[in-house]
């Protein structure tokens, strides 16, 4: 009989259907889980992977350069500004037109001399804010009067008249004058003061002022920017930065500044950063407060949008940023389309190499908006490209590799409202925060170092809260890097 075509094994067929439809299931729920990774659910488009990081160049791109000595001193002004506005009594214009009434009496103290009134009234601006009868504190022992002189340097050096135990009484009797409602009387007595004391008198302290200058000046081969320096950081000491930098030999202030370093005149540093009064930066500020002044006489409304802007944060980041002019990130949508046309980029996948890490807490409400942890993972070009290089410059300064890891990057609106306390300029994409958490001493001091030297570049703003250093990049940083100053 001939034979047939085997028989079929029914339940063998259902079984191996059954695995080819568990197996096509399986692809399916495999490329639904990309489609969802790479687009973040919600429809949201895809985000570009994460790139490999360029390291950051050997060397220091934020070095000394004499050759653009303008530029290092424009940016420094810009970085040191912001205490003019938020520390002014009464905000900046008001102190402008306090310092503005003693313009006479400045142009009749420099007369003959080669001070420059304007550079004299913005000493003025930074010392007392244009108030003739302030104190340094409860004891006229102290800085005091309209150019914030010591008793101890009027009486020793400038030659002023100073009855340190009657100016005492009097002070205080003003003050009981005062509290008792008795201005008349209060004003008496500071008449009375000023004969006892000179540096309550406006334009003997102005005198005086001048004779401090002109002899640090002579100090400092006619240096004219060392003298500014040395009246708050006084001559001995600024002399002991100078021997320390090149042997005792005047230079521009913004050289022996910037040329100084952790790792480059490396004991110069030391002195300039241990002066815990920001003596460092008091050059930059009296030239900032000429600025002012000049902005009072010239163009208010610029004045009064400076002081607007500086009112709008606890750093100068609001001037990098304008929040009217700087756009913000919506919502997750306005990020994804930020990172197709690579307004964002996002964090570099080699973290550790370019001595950095991420924070586990980054982009954690993301979902709750639709979006993945990864579309906040993020920033602008300019504040990673600064991110990289100031990692790179923590880890050289420091001799270790352990990585600063940050904890927050790009955010967007929507976002923003989910936490405690959003840092300024998280909806730019211009700021990221870095936590708190050093290895130790040497890394915690090279990035307060890096911190301190960006800042006084107008490279970035930076704020301190409990857990974190927040810090928002200036939009130029990238050509910076670069270019150089």
């Amino acid at each position: 009989m001939a034979s047939g075509p085997p028989a079929v094994d029914s339940a063998a067929v259902r079984r191996g259907r059954l695995r080819l439809t568990v197996a096509v299931a399986a692809v399916i729920l495999l490329i639904a889980v990309v489609v969802a990774v790479l687009s973040g659910g919600g429809g949201h488009p895809g985000l570009p992977l994460p790139g490999i990081g360029k390291p950051a160049r050997s060397g220091d791109p934020f070095a000394w350069d004499s050759g653009r000595a303008a530029q290092f001193v424009q940016r420094a002004v810009g970085g040191s500004s912001h205490v003019l506005f938020s520390k002014s009594p009464g905000g900046a214009a008001a102190t402008a037109a306090r310092v503005a009434a003693y313009r006479p009496a400045i142009a009749k103290a420099v007369a003959g001399t080669d001070i420059d009134p304007d550079v004299l009234e913005g000493l003025i601006f930074v010392e007392s804010a244009g108030r003739p009868d302030v104190i340094a504190g409860t004891d006229p022992s102290a800085a005091t009067g309209l150019t914030q002189i010591l008793a101890s340097t009027g009486q020793s050096l400038l030659g002023m008249h100073i009855d340190l135990r009657q100016s005492r009484k009097l002070t205080g009797q003003i003050a009981a004058a005062y509290d008792t409602g008795r201005a008349d009387l209060a004003v008496k007595l500071a008449r009375r003061r000023q004969q006892a004391d000179d540096r309550f008198n406006p334009v003997k302290a102005l005198a005086a002022t001048v004779r401090y200058l002109r002899v640090a000046e002579q100090r400092f081969g006619g240096r004219s920017d060392l003298a500014i320096v040395s009246y708050h950081m006084g001559i001995g000491n600024l002399q002991h930065v100078l021997d320390d930098y090149n042997g005792g030999d005047p230079v521009p202030y913004p050289q022996l500044y910037f040329d100084t370093a952790p790792d480059h005149h490396g004991s110069a540093f030391d002195l300039l950063a241990g002066f815990g009064d920001d003596s460092s930066l008091y050059y930059w500020r009296v030239l900032g407060a000429v600025q002012v002044m000049h902005l009072y006489r010239t163009d208010r409304a610029a004045l009064n949008r400076l002081s607007v802007l500086h009112d709008d944060a606890n750093t100068n980041a609001a001037v990098l940023h304008p929040p009217d002019a700087t756009p913000a990130f919506a919502n997750p949508g306005a990020l994804y389309a930020a990172y197709r046309t690579r307004a964002l980029v996002q964090l570099p996948s080699n973290a550790a190499r370019l001595g950095l890490a991420y924070g586990a807490g980054i982009g954690r409400f993301a979902h709750s908006l639709g979006a993945t942890a990864a579309a906040y993972r993020g920033l602008r070009p300019a504040a990673l490209d600064l991110l990289v290089e100031l990692a790179a410059r923590v880890r050289t300064l420091s001799g270790g590799a352990a990585p600063l890891v940050v904890s927050s990057a790009v955010v967007d609106s929507q976002y923003a409202q989910k936490l405690t306390n959003p840092y300024f300029g998280a909806t730019t994409g211009y700021s990221f925060q870095i936590a708190r958490r050093y290895v130790n001493h040497a890394q915690a001091a090279a990035f307060q170092a890096m911190l301190d030297r960006l800042q006084a570049l107008n490279l970035i703003a930076w704020e301190r809260t409990p857990a974190t250093i927040d810090i928002t990049v200036a939009s130029d940083a990238s050509q910076v890097i670069v270019h150089g100053i």
